[in-house]
C-alpha cells in the first residue's frame, strides 16, 4: 500500500500550552496534544494578554458586560484594555495568510472558544453567560469553517479524532492548484467525505466535475467552503458503519464464511459502542493490503492524519458528542 504523504497544518496555539511561561500567574502548562503536534505542524503561537503589555505575571483580566457590550477589565487596577485587545485582534490577522486551525486556551477571557464567563460591573458578582473572548471570537470571526477547540475537550477521544482529520484535510487540499489534483483529491477522499456528510459529498462531486465552466480559482474557493461544511460536525457511528459496509463490499467475495462472520460481530461491537473505530479500520486495512485493494489503499478514510499521532493517544470510548 502506498505511504501517504501528510502536509503540514497551520495552527495558532495559546501561547501558554507549552510554549512560554506567560499565563497571568507566570505559569506554563504543558499539554499533552501540543507537545505530540509539534513534529507535524507549524505553530503560531500568541498571548494575546501579554502581547499588549499586561506583563507575566499580571493580575487577572474578566470579561465585563456592560451596557450592552463586553469590557476587557483589569478589576484590580480598573485598567480597560478592550481597545488594546480589538486592536491586536485586527492587527494580528493582518497577512497571517492561511490558517487550518486553532487550539486555545479553555475559559480564557482573551483566548477562550466557548465557555468564558460574563460578568457585570463589579467585584464579587456572579457571571451573567458565557461566551468566547475576545481574541477567541476573532479568531472564529477570521477563519469561519476552520477547525477551532480548547486543550481541555481535546482531551475527548472523539473531537480529538475530529480535530486532526479537519486540519490534515485542509492543509492538503491548500496544496491543490490545479483540475487534475482537485480530480485526485476528491477522489482519495471519497470515503471520508461519505462518512461526514453524504449530501455534501454529492455537491464537491458536481464542483469537480463542473470546475472547467467556472474557472479554477472560483472553483477552489467554492470547493473549500464546502469541505469546510462537509467537515464542520464529526460522523455518527452509522455513517461510519455505512462507509465500512462500502469498503467490506471491495473484497467480501474474497472472504471465507467465518472472516465474513468476525467483521459483521466486530461491526456490530462497533455500533454497540463496545470496540473502537480503530479495531475495525485496521480489520479492513489488513484486507486492503491482502487483496491489494489500490483504490482503497489510496482513501485518506483510514489514515487521515499521521498514523504516529494516533499511536501517541490512549484509545478509550466516550461519550458520543454528535449522536448515534
Amino acid at each position: 500500500m502506498e505511504k501517504r504523504e501528510y502536509h503540514r497544518p497551520v495552527i495558532v496555539c495559546s501561547r501558554c500550552l507549552g510554549f512560554e511561561h506567560c499565563r497571568f500567574n507566570g505559569q506554563m502548562l504543558a499539554n499533552g496534544m501540543v507537545e505530540a503536534l509539534k513534529p507535524f505542524v507549524t505553530f503560531i503561537t500568541p498571548c494575546p494578554e501579554k502581547d499588549i503589555g499586561l506583563g507575566v505575571p499580571r493580575h487577572p483580566v474578566r470579561v465585563v458586560h456592560q451596557a450592552g457590550e463586553n469590557r476587557l477589565v483589569q478589576l484590580v487596577t480598573g485598567d480597560d484594555a478592550t481597545g488594546r485587545m480589538n486592536g491586536y485582534c485586527r492587527e494580528f490577522f493582518q497577512g497571517i495568510g492561511e490558517v487550518h486551525g486553532f487550539i486555545l486556551k479553555s475559559r480564557s477571557p482573551s483566548c477562550g472558544l466557548f465557555d468564558v464567563k460574563y460578568y457585570p460591573p463589579g467585584e464579587k458578582k456572579p457571571p451573567v453567560g458565557k461566551g468566547s473572548g475576545f481574541f477567541g471570537e476573532a479568531c472564529l470571526g477570521a477563519f469561519p469553517g476552520a477547525a477551532a477547540e480548547d486543550e481541555a475537550r481535546l482531551g475527548n477521544d472523539r473531537i480529538r479524532e475530529h480535530f486532526l482529520t479537519r486540519i490534515f484535510t485542509a492543509a492538503e487540499f491548500s496544496t491543490v492548484s490545479t483540475p487534475a489534483e482537485l480530480v485526485a483529491f476528491q477522489s482519495r477522499h471519497k470515503l471520508l467525505l461519505m462518512a461526514y456528510s453524504q449530501s455534501e459529498m454529492r455537491k464537491l462531486g458536481r464542483i469537480t466535475a463542473l470546475q472547467g465552466e467556472a474557472g479554477m480559482e472560483a472553483t477552489l474557493a467554492e470547493y473549500r467552503e464546502h469541505l469546510l461544511k462537509a467537515l464542520e460536525k464529526g460522523p455518527s457511528y452509522r455513517s461510519h458503519v455505512n462507509v465500512l459496509q462500502h469498503a467490506f463490499g471491495y473484497f467480501s467475495k474474497h472472504l471465507s464464511g467465518q472472516e465474513k462472520a468476525f467483521f459483521m460481530d466486530n461491526l456490530e461491537m462497533y455500533r454497540e459502542n463496545r470496540t473502537s473505530l480503530t479495531t475495525i479500520l485496521n480489520l479492513v486495512l489488513s484486507w486492503v493490503i491482502r487483496f491489494q485493494v489500490d483504490y482503497l489503499g489510496l482513501q485518506s478514510y483510514f489514515s487521515p492524519y499521521p498514523p504516529e499521532l494516533r499511536k501517541q493517544f490512549d484509545v478509550y470510548r466516550t461519550k458520543d458528542y454528535w449522536g448515534r
